[in-house]
C-alpha cells in the first residue's frame, strides 16, 4: 500500500481547517485515513501548524511520502 502525508480539509464554507493525515494515496482528499498526525488554521494570525514529529518520522521511515504542502509546512515550524 503507497501512503502519503497530505491535509485533509475540515471546517464550514469559506472557513477552511486542515488536519494533517496519513492515509492511502489512491483515496479521494477528504476520504478515510489512517491517522491523524497533525492540524493547521490558515485563518489565525500567525496561521497555526501542530504536527506530531515522533509520528511524522516515524511514517516517513516505514515510507510513506510527504504532499509538497505538508512538506513546506514541517519545514516551517
Amino acid at each position: 500500500m503507497a501512503t502519503v502525508i497530505r491535509l485533509t480539509r475540515m471546517g464550514r464554507k469559506k472557513k477552511p481547517f486542515y488536519r494533517v493525515v496519513v492515509t492511502d494515496s489512491r483515496k479521494r482528499r477528504d476520504g478515510g485515513w489512517i491517522e491523524s498526525i497533525g492540524f493547521y488554521n490558515p485563518l489565525e494570525e500567525p496561521a497555526v501548524v501542530k504536527i506530531d514529529t515522533d509520528r511524522l518520522n516515524y511514517w516517513k521511515s516505514v515510507g510513506a511520502k510527504m504532499s509538497e504542502r505538508v512538506a513546506k509546512l514541517s519545514s516551517s515550524k
